[in-house]
């Protein structure tokens, strides 16, 4: 199970990351700012998962 929850917190980054490089090369400004705003929630969403995967019970707001 732990394995399961570092895949997707692993997998949950990676994308994160491919936004923020897509939010970089975005021509259009509102397009950009969607994809920084989704990188930031998937990321802020992975520590979280991550924390309470390893025992902390209060997620991070």
């Amino acid at each position: 199970m732990a394995d399961e929850i570092g895949n997707r917190v692993h997998q949950m980054r990676e994308k994160a990351e491919q936004l923020s490089k897509a939010a970089e090369h975005a021509s259009d400004d509102k397009e950009s700012r969607r994809l920084k705003d989704k990188a930031a929630r998937l990321r802020d969403q992975s520590e979280q998962l991550n924390s309470m995967a390893a025992g902390d019970v209060y997620p991070s707001d």
